[in-house]
C-alpha cells in the first residue's frame, strides 16, 4: 500500500495484520481509525473485509463500493486492477448475500469491462467464473469453469483455481455427473482448508459443496467436509456466510438429525437474510418451515410459509402440509406447478416426485404413484443418488401396500410381499446415508404394512421408528408410532420431560435463566437479544421439553442441574 507514514499507516498495517489473523474485531476498530484521516481506499476495502466476515453484510458492502469508487477516482499503477477485484467481490456479494442477480450482473459486467479496458489478463479467469457463477445451464457453466481454471493456472492463481474447480464440480452437479463434480468438490476443499489459498476461498468452495450436495442429496459428505473445517472455523469463524448457503447448510443437518445445530443456523441464516431480497429470506424460512414438520408442530410451519405461495423453496412444505390435512388434491396441483419448473427427472424435484406419488395413492391411484417411484429409482440409479433411489423404494411400497398389484391379478400375496420388500430396501438406503427421519419413516411404514402377516416383524420396526423419532423429537410421528404399538399389544408412551440435549447452547441459558424467574425482558437485557428473539427461544425451550409453562421450565432446570 502507497500511504505516508503515520498514525493512519500504522492503523493500516496493524488492520491487515488482524485480517491475516481472522481478529475481525480488531481489523474494524483498526481500519476505522484509520477511515479519520479521509476516505483511504485501502482502509474502506479492508473495513469491508472485517465487517463481511462479522456478518455485517449490507455494510460490509457498502464500504467495498466506497473503496471501489476511491480507487476508480486514483489514478496509480495498481488501482484499476483494485478496483476490477473489488467489483468482483461485491457481484459475489450482491449474488450470495443479497439475492440481488440485477445488482450482481452489473457488477460482474463493470469488472469485465475494466479488465478489458485496462488488459488485466490475470483477472480475466475472474470475470469467466463470475460468468460460471450466474450461468443458467449447467454446460455452459462448465465451460466457463474451465477457462477459469486454465487462466488460473497460466497465471498462477491459486485461489482462482480452487475457487473454478469447485464451480467445475458444481456444474458437473448440475448434469448429474454427480461421482465426477463431487470428486472436483472435494479437490477443491482440500486445496481450500489446506491453506492454498485465502480464508475467503474457503467461504467460496464451502458453500459450493454444501449447494451441490444438497443438490445431488450427498448429505454425509457435506458433514464431514463441515468436520474437517473445524480447525478452520476455531481461527476465522463460520466459512458458511453466503445466505443461502447456511440455509441449505441447516438443511443438511436435518436430513442427517442434528435438529438442534439445524435451528441454531436457521436462527442466523433467518436474521442474515431480513435484510436481502424475499428469495433468499423465503429459502431460510422454508427451511425452518420443513424442520417444523418434521417436528410435527405443523402450525409453525404454516406460519413460516404462510405468504411464500410462489416460492420454489417452499413447495415441498405446502404440499406436505396438504397431505397432512387431508388435502391430496391440492398437494398434487403444488407438486405439479413446482415440477414444471424443476422438472420430474432432476435431482432438485425428487421429493416432489414423491410427495406428488403420496397425493396420487391418497386419491385411490396408486398404480400412478408406483410409475413414479420406479421412476425415481431409475433416476437414482442414472445419477448415482442413493436418496432418489431410497425415496423411489419407499413411494413403491407405499403404492403396493396400498393394493397396486401390476403382476398376476390372482396372486393376493403379491402386494404385500413387494411392499415388504422396498419398505426394507427404503429403510435399509437411509440407514446407511445416516438419515435417521426418513430411516424411521421408513420404517414405521414398513410396521404399517406388515402388522397383519408377521406381527414380530411390525412390532420390531415399529419400536425401532417410535424410539428414533423420541430422540429426535418428532412429536406426531412418534405418537403414530406408539399408536401402532399399542395396537400391536406393546405399551409405548413417553412419559415426563424430554431430553435436554436437543437445547441449542443459546437455549439451555435462557431455561437458567427462567430457573432463576426472569422475565422475557429481563433475559433479553441479560444476553443482550432483542424481546422477540427471546420469545422464540421461551418457545422452543417449552416445545423441546414438552413443558406447558414458564414455571415448568424453571422446576426443570431444577431438576437437571440436580442429575
Amino acid at each position: 500500500m502507497s500511504v505516508a507514514g503515520g498514525p493512519a499507516s500504522d492503523q493500516l498495517l496493524a488492520g491487515d495484520q488482524a485480517l491475516a489473523s481472522g481478529d475481525w474485531a480488531a481489523a474494524r476498530a483498526a481500519f476505522t481509525s484509520a477511515l479519520e484521516s479521509g476516505d483511504e481506499p485501502v482502509a474502506l476495502a479492508g473495513l469491508g473485509e472485517a465487517l463481511w466476515w462479522l456478518g455485517e453484510f449490507p455494510t460490509a458492502i457498502g464500504y467495498r463500493e466506497r473503496a471501489y469508487a476511491a480507487y476508480r477516482r486514483r489514478d496509480a499503477p495498481d488501482d484499476a486492477g483494485r478496483a476490477a477485484e473489488l467489483a468482483v467481490r461485491l457481484a459475489i456479494d450482491h449474488w450470495a448475500n443479497l439475492g440481488n442477480a440485477a445488482a450482481a450482473a452489473g457488477w460482474a459486467a463493470r469488472a469485465d469491462r475494466i479488465v478489458a479496458a485496462a488488459g488485466l489478463a490475470p483477472l480475466a479467469g475472474w470475470v469467466r467464473l463470475l460468468e460460471a457463477y450466474d450461468a443458467v445451464d449447467p454446460k455452459e457453466a462448465e465451460a466457463l469453469a474451465r477457462q477459469a481454471c486454465e487462466a488460473a493456472r497460466a497465471h498462477r492463481d491459486l485461489d482462482l483455481e480452487l475457487c473454478a474447480l469447485s464451480q467445475l464440480g458444481t456444474a458437473l452437479v448440475g448434469q448429474g455427473r454427480v461421482k465426477e463434480g463431487l470428486r472436483h468438490l472435494d479437490e477443491a476443499m482440500a486445496g481450500a482448508l489446506a491453506g492454498e489459498g485465502t480464508p475467503g476461498t474457503v467461504v467460496y468452495t464451502s458453500c459450493n459443496t454444501i449447494m451441490s450436495g444438497n443438490a445431488c442429496a450427498a448429505y454425509a459428505r457435506v458433514v464431514q467436509w463441515v468436520r474437517a473445517a473445524d480447525r478452520f472455523t476455531s481461527r476465522y469463524g463460520c466459512p458458511y456466510l453466503f445466505a443461502y448457503c447456511r440455509a441449505r447448510y441447516a438443511a443438511v443437518l436435518v436430513a442427517v438429525g442434528d435438529w438442534a445445530q439445524a435451528e441454531e443456523e436457521l436462527a442466523v441464516a433467518i436474521a442474515a437474510t431480513r435484510n436481502a431480497l424475499p428469495a433468499l429470506h423465503g429459502e431460510a424460512l422454508a427451511v425452518s418451515a420443513g424442520l417444523r414438520l418434521c417436528q410435527g408442530r405443523l402450525e409453525e410451519a404454516e406460519r413460516l410459509v404462510a405468504g411464500l405461495t410462489d416460492h420454489p423453496a417452499a413447495a415441498a412444505v405446502t404440499a406436505r402440509l396438504a397431505l397432512l390435512r387431508a388435502r391430496p388434491a391440492q398437494a398434487e396441483l403444488v407438486a405439479r406447478r413446482r415440477l414444471a419448473d424443476a422438472g420430474e427427472t432432476s435431482l432438485r424435484g425428487m421429493g416432489l416426485v414423491a410427495l406428488l406419488g403420496e397425493a396420487r395413492i391418497d386419491q385411490g391411484d396408486p398404480a400412478a404413484a408406483l410409475a413414479l417411484g420406479q421412476e425415481l429409482i431409475e433416476l437414482g440409479r442414472l445419477q448415482e443418488c442413493e436418496v432418489a433411489e431410497g425415496y423411489g423404494e419407499r413411494l413403491c411400497g407405499q403404492a403396493y401396500a396400498a393394493g397396486a398389484a401390476l403382476a398376476e391379478p390372482e396372486s393376493s400375496t403379491i402386494a404385500p410381499d413387494q411392499a415388504r420388500e422396498h419398505l426394507s430396501r427404503a429403510a435399509a438406503t437411509f440407514v446407511r446415508l445416516g438419515m435417521p427421519y426418513e430411516a424411521a419413516r421408513s420404517r414405521w411404514l414398513l410396521a404399517t404394512a406388515v402388522r397383519h402377516e408377521t406381527v414380530d416383524r411390525a412390532a420390531a420396526e415399529a419400536q425401532a421408528a417410535f424410539d428414533t423419532f423420541c430422540g429426535l423429537g418428532a412429536d406426531r410421528d412418534a405418537d403414530a408410532a406408539a399408536a401402532l404399538l399399542r395396537e400391536l399389544g406393546i405399551p409405548a408412551a413417553r412419559v415426563g420431560p424430554r431430553d435436554p440435549a436437543s437445547l441449542t447452547s443459546r437455549e439451555r441459558e435462557v431455561l437458567e435463566l427462567l430457573a432463576e424467574g426472569l422475565s422475557n425482558p429481563e433475559i433479553a437485557e441479560r444476553l443482550y437479544l432483542s424481546r422477540r428473539t427471546v420469545e422464540h427461544h421461551v418457545a422452543r425451550v417449552l416445545a423441546k421439553l414438552g413443558l406447558r409453562s414458564r414455571a415448568e421450565a424453571a422446576a426443570e432446570a431444577v431438576r437437571l442441574r440436580a442429575r
